[in-house]
């Protein structure tokens, strides 16, 4: 076939493919084309948030409601625009009506009504809060409900009044409290001005017809009572105590009238001369709870808005206020007649004395005189004391008899600086300090000189017994030894100067000395216990090098003392005594090793006595060398008790407490020396046969004692010998 044929061939073919192909829109071949729906695949064909509507051969789009083509087109398609949302909230006013809120949303919108407003068909109408609340009680009090756009308002009847804030129940306003006329008559100065001031500031709050009801200024209201109060109390202390009930009932009232004036919920305000002053107060429908603290520089008050708004009915306000009075506590330092049923009254009674400033507690809780929980008030003493064990502090308010009282006041704690009360009523508090000076009978005083007497000197023969005493030397006595010479320089310290406070610093060195020899004392004894334990457990090499009996016995309270002197060096010595402080926890510089020692000792005693017990039953026991031992751990033990013992009367004797007490640790601590005697000289056998030797060379006559000498009689160098192999066996242990 020529190339011409084959040209016309292609041509044929291809007129005949396009007859055969069907249009855009359609599927299948000429002559059976069918339409092709384009609205199957809406997402491709038209995007989101659309509508699409097939046609023959075609289709179009179009946007859902909420939204509007970009090009602002009716009918489009994908490729002339896509649908976006409609902000309805912009394009329409007032779309939720008065009170409502409009939120955009996707493809639409969400009226928010206002406080006061409800949804009613997508736009917010107003509540009628009156009708609303028929039946239910104090929504208005004794006052009237008016409704308003979003809102009502209670009008208050003469008499009554709601603090400015329209939405709270009405509450009664006792402005006859202000009325000078109506009792007795002021006898202070300037105080029926405060009532005249304070009576017209709730006749304005109570009458309803005032011009635009205007109110008046709490704060500046408040300000002018404190101004009134200083011109009152700046001039000296009031005259009778009547005076000082009707100021404090006056001001307490004044605060109940004022506070709910007030702007803000937190107000401070202090005068220079009289008053120190912090009122909370929360406004609002529902009952605040949560916790109330309020301070100043002389108090600190803990409550709840539970107890400052009481259980009762509601007015739409709770209160809370501490004042404290700067100078009123010299003109109540009086009328403590009572304060009766307390040990000693008489005593007393002619030593009270007001020891802080006076503090009144207003709350708006009607009901103060039966709270069902008590408050907590932290009252400053107006002087610091280092030591507070010679007073008692007892916490009063004042009553309406006008004198001091502790009915439903109770004391908590006391630290050298603030005293802690707790009261179930409210009222005027303050803190009354009771001295008690710890002047010990004389007879006390001449046990303690008398037995301290007898100590030393029995003290001293225990020292030259065990210094010169040869059948007996050992590690062991070297121990005693110094156990005594730590004890006799602690009873003559003891003795000399334990009372002798001035001057503070001679005391504290007395003070030292007594802490140092005391721990010796114990440290001694701890190695005893670790001597006895080293003769049991150990067969050879059971005694302790003297070098390191030393460096413990004296090296370890010197570093006591020293610390606890560089860690807190005004603890030693106080007012009363030339001993350690109880504040601060000084005294536990002593308490904490001592019982550590008697801790450790009991363990080695407990280890000593398992291990004698085993050595007795065992096939060849050294009966001689275990009875001794055994000796030696009971005389440890009895002497570990009764220092331990005296040390336990010894916590309290330091401070307030039964004489009982105080009897038994000084006839303890007088006698100690004189126990230690009886138990390591006199009840040992070697030693009394030491002090016998030595009485009879002095008693026997020279002649006599040469002849016993020079005698060679075999018995009796016999029982010589056998005398000093005992001793030299003894001297070993």
């Amino acid at each position: 076939m020529g190339p011409g044929k084959e040209l016309l061939s292609l041509g044929l073919l291809y007129m005949v493919g396009i007859c055969l192909s069907c249009d855009q829109g359609f599927s299948g071949r000429s002559p059976k084309c069918f339409d092709i729906n384009e609205c199957e695949n809406i997402s491709e064909n038209c995007g989101n948030h659309t509508l699409c509507f097939n046609t023959n051969g075609s289709h179009y789009c179009q946007c859902q409601s909420g939204f509007t083509n970009r090009h602002r087109k009716v009918n489009f398609t994908a490729a002339t625009g896509q649908c976006l949302d409609d902000n309805e909230c912009l394009g329409s006013v007032n779309i939720c009506g008065l009170g409502g809120n409009c939120s955009n949303q996707i493809g639409s919108y969400m009226c928010i009504c206002q406080f006061g407003y409800t949804n009613s068909s997508g736009s917010c109408i107003d509540i009628n809060e009156c009708s609303q609340a028929e039946g239910k009680e104090d929504l208005c009090g004794e006052g009237t409900c008016k409704n308003i756009n979003g809102s009502y308002r209670c009008v208050c009847q003469k008499g009554y009044t709601n603090y400015g804030n329209d939405r709270t129940p009405c509450s009664k306003l006792a402005c006859d409290s202000f009325n000078a006329h109506s009792g007795p008559a002021p006898s202070l100065g300037g105080l029926a001005d405060i009532l005249f001031m304070m009576r017209n500031s709730c006749l304005a709050l109570s009458n309803p017809s005032l011009s635009g009801e205007v109110k008046a200024d709490g704060e500046a209201l408040l300000e002018k009572l404190f101004t009134a109060t200083d011109d009152i109390l700046t001039p000296g202390h009031l005259d009778s105590s009547e005076d000082v009930s009707q100021l404090l009932g006056t001001v307490e009232n004044a605060i109940m009238l004022i506070g709910p004036q007030l702007k803000h919920n937190r107000t401070k305000i202090e005068t220079t001369e009289t008053v120190d002053a912090e009122i909370a107060v929360q406004r609002g429908k529902t009952r605040p709870t949560g916790p109330v603290h309020l301070t100043n520089e002389h108090a600190a008050l803990e409550t709840d808005w539970t107890t400052a708004a009481g259980t009762g009915s509601y007015p739409g306000f709770a209160m809370a206020a501490l004042l404290s009075y700067k100078n009123l506590e010299i003109s109540v330092n009086q009328s403590f007649e009572d304060l009766t049923g307390r040990e000693n009254d008489a005593m007393v009674l002619s030593s009270l004395n007001v020891s802080s400033k006076v503090v009144s507690v207003v709350v708006s809780n009607p009901s103060t005189q039966n709270l069902d929980r008590p408050v907590k008030i932290t009252l400053r003493h107006l002087q610091d004391r280092k030591e507070s064990r010679e007073v008692e502090y007892i916490c009063a308010y004042w009553s309406d008899r006008g004198t001091w009282s502790t009915d439903g006041c109770y004391h908590q704690l006391s630290n050298a600086t603030h005293t802690v009360c707790t009261s179930e009523h409210l009222s005027s508090f303050a803190v009354l300090m009771a001295l008690y000076p710890m002047k010990h009978p004389f007879g006390l005083k001449l046990v303690s000189t008398i037995g301290l007497t007898i100590s030393l000197l029995c003290l001293i023969l225990c020292i030259l017994t065990f210094k010169f005493c040869r059948s007996i030397q050992g590690t062991r006595t070297t121990i005693h030894l110094h156990l005594c010479i730590c004890l006799f320089m602690a009873d003559l310290v003891f003795l000399a100067g334990i009372s002798q406070t001035t001057p503070k610093g001679g005391c504290r060195f007395v003070a030292a000395l007594l802490h140092y020899f005391f721990l010796g004392v114990f440290t001694w004894m701890l190695l005893e216990g670790v001597q006895l334990y080293r003769m049991v457990v150990l067969v050879f090499n059971a005694t302790i090098r003297p070098l390191y009996l030393f460096l413990t016995g004296y090296g370890t309270p010197l570093a006591v003392v020293i610390i606890a002197g560089v860690i807190r060096p005004q603890g030693y010595g106080t007012d009363e005594h030339c001993w350690l402080s109880l504040e601060h926890g000084l005294i536990w510089s002593f308490f904490g090793p001592v019982c550590l020692i008697i801790i450790i000792n009991v363990f080695f005693f407990i280890v000593t006595v398992w291990r004698l017990a085993q050595k007795f039953t065992s096939l060849n026991p050294d009966f001689s060398k275990l009875h001794k031992i055994k000796a030696f751990t009971v005389t440890a033990i009895a002497q570990m008790c009764i220092l331990g013992l005296m040390w336990v009367f010894g916590a309290f004797m330091f401070e307030e407490g039964p004489i009982a007490v105080v009897y038994i640790f000084t006839i303890l601590n007088s006698l100690q020396g004189a126990l230690v005697f009886i138990m390591h000289c006199l009840l040992s056998k070697q030693v009394r046969e030491e002090y016998a030797h030595f009485l009879s060379c002095i008693c026997t006559p020279q002649k006599k004692r040469y002849s016993d000498f020079s005698s060679t009689n075999p018995s009796s160098s016999q029982s010589q010998g056998s005398r000093s192999g005992q001793h030299t066996g003894e001297s070993q242990i």
